[in-house]
């Protein structure tokens, strides 16, 4: 095993030669209890930066490791630190000189790969530009950056980490994990507790709003929740399962609401604000997403025979309208093993939400393949126990079906079920409910492996991300701006990089299949696996996990998707 001195004296050597002669600097490199890997190179100083981990032992206590729940979060909040002290790393010469990162993330805590904790190791992984004056190498400036800055990043962001901020993170974590753990028991879908912050500084920011109204339970829905870190129980609203309305005027909350639920199947930061909403994991938001590709999906549930007696069996379009898609995407959680549909009013298409009585009149039933979702939103959750959650501004006829409807107010909940009821007694919509057979599960469908192709050029497999809403899978481009509770880009390569481990893994296999494959290995494996060109213990990329419905989500959207058979 080489020293720092050994790579101090290479950085030396290869002092104003080619920047490929950084090549030598690969490999296990050790001074003390600190020990450097290099395990990529970059091809020159304006290509992706080299990929190195730094280790130091690990002094945090057995049970912040031995838990999933609190290694996971130790992780994230490790990850946090380290890029604290990598930035004030200098930065000097071409192209990405100088530069030291790693994925540290944003509000919600994911599971990544960015650090590792073993019983044993602290394991932060970097990416690093190896300095470089035009395309030679910079020896002495290298030399300071990989023999004595890495090292102090190391010391300050694992080493002498804030163990109080670290406790305070985990136990935050915990906290909402506990929570998530208790809906089921309790007949909840979601959990808003008292004091949240909900509204965000602005629509392209996940910071909190100063001065924003704190969230209040109407006492109606106020329930109370163990936590293991916090004194006595946490109170907040509890929404039930079956079928809830968010309605209430324009700008009073309601989207903003809906926003913090989806974003709710992850644990957030502490100082978030959104510490105490939490939503069950397997609560999927659709919307509808005009232009985007379906492959033989069944929806004729919802969209009957098309104009000519086309079925929709096994719907396929290259170019789907608002409501065909939203009837798909709806399917496809289903198929995915979704509990709770998040929808927002906004984001949906209007004639599948809905067919009022003056239209039921004007065009008859039989000249309207669409069965809108009002008429089969009660069948989901009685006949396969799915729940929906709705922000409904200007539509009442969903008062008929609504189990729960919660006005807000100036970002202030009102449990309004009765009054809701009231009105659709008082005032009866007249329309007819537009259901021809009862709503079954769809059959799984089992992708065609060869149509999973990651290639491109000469490369076996090629799968680059340029942000949360867009991968490159092959030659194919996967347009995943409709795919709300994708939060990370480091998501969405891990989507894409699950694709690839579908094709190698469970080819063959149907889709529910697959997607239970893939979350075992995650589970008993970590991230890292996901990486196409994975070496045990080598850094592994920029990569945060997915959950199954993300995943699904690229699948589905991936435009050379075959289905090769539905039962």
């Amino acid at each position: 095993m080489a020293t720092l001195a050994d790579l101090s004296h290479t950085l030396a050597r290869i002092d104003g030669r080619g920047y490929k002669a950084y090549r030598d600097c690969r490999g296990r490199h050790a001074e003390g209890d600190f020990e450097l890997f290099v395990d990529h190179v970059q091809g020159d100083p304006f290509a992706a930066p080299s990929r190195m981990r730094v280790r130091l032992p690990n002094s945090w206590p057995a049970e912040d490791v031995e838990s999933r729940t609190r290694r996971i979060a130790l992780e994230d909040f490790l990850a946090r630190s380290v890029a604290r002290a990598a930035g004030a790393a200098r930065r000097s010469g071409s192209g990405r000189s100088g530069l030291v990162e790693i994925d540290a993330g944003g509000a919600e805590v994911l599971e990544r790969g960015a650090v590792r904790v073993t019983r044993d190791w602290l394991e932060a992984r970097l990416e690093v530009g190896l300095p470089a004056a035009g395309r030679r190498v910079l020896g002495r400036e290298a030399e300071s950056l990989l023999c004595r800055e890495l090292p102090r990043i190391a010391q300050s962001g694992l080493r002498e980490a804030d163990r109080d901020a670290g406790r305070r993170f985990l136990d935050c974590v915990e906290n909402q994990e506990a929570i998530r753990a208790q809906l089921g028991e309790r007949g909840l879908v979601a959990f808003v507790g008292e004091g949240a912050i909900l509204p965000r500084a602005s629509g392209v920011s996940q910071a909190p709003l100063e001065d924003a109204v704190v969230f209040v339970s109407p006492d109606a829905l106020r329930v109370e929740l163990a936590v293991p870190h916090a004194p006595g129980r946490v109170a907040g609203m509890g929404i039930p399962r079956g079928v809830t309305l968010i309605v209430g005027g324009g700008y009073h909350g309601k989207s903003t609401l809906l926003r913090a639920l989806e974003r709710g199947v992850y644990p957030h930061v502490p100082g978030d604000g959104r510490e105490w909403v939490v939503t069950d994991a397997a609560a999927v938001k659709v919307r509808a997403e005009d232009g985007r590709r379906v492959e033989r999906v069944d929806i004729s549930a919802f969209i009957g025979d098309l104009p000519g007696g086309r079925s929709t069996r096994a719907f396929s379009s290259e170019l789907a309208s608002g409501s065909t898609s939203q009837a798909a995407g709806i399917l496809e959680a289903v198929e995915a093993g979704a509990s709770v549909l998040l929808l927002d009013e906004d984001t949906c298409a209007s004639n599948f939400m809905v067919r009022d009585a003056r239209m039921q009149e004007l065009v008859p039933r039989a000249d309207e393949p669409i069965t809108p979702f009002v008429d089969r939103v009660r069948e989901l959750h009685e006949r396969l126990g799915i729940s929906s959650v709705l922000v409904m501004g200007g539509c009442g006829d969903y008062f008929d079906v609504a189990d729960t409807v919660v006005a807000m107010r100036d970002y202030r909940p009102e449990l309004r079920t009765r009054e809701a009821r009231a009105v659709a007694e008082a005032h009866p919509t007249g329309r007819r409910r537009e259901v021809s057979e009862p709503l079954e599960r769809p059959a799984p469908r089992t992708p065609d492996p060869t149509s999973l192709d990651p290639s491109r050029g000469r490369r076996d497999v090629k799968i680059d991300v340029r942000s949360a809403e867009e991968a490159g899978f092959g030659r194919e481009r996967i347009d995943l701006r409709g795919v709300d509770q994708l939060v990370d880009r480091s998501q969405t390569r891990a989507a894409a990089c699950a694709l690839h481990q579908a094709r190698e893994r469970f080819a063959g296999a149907a889709l529910p299949a697959i997607l239970d494959g893939l979350e075992s290995l995650l589970d008993a494996e970590g991230v890292d696996m996901l990486d196409p060109f994975y070496r045990r213990g080598a850094h592994p990329g920029r990569l945060a996990r997915p959950r199954r419905f993300e995943i699904a989500a690229a699948l589905n959207r991936l435009r050379s998707l075959r289905i090769q058979s539905t039962p």
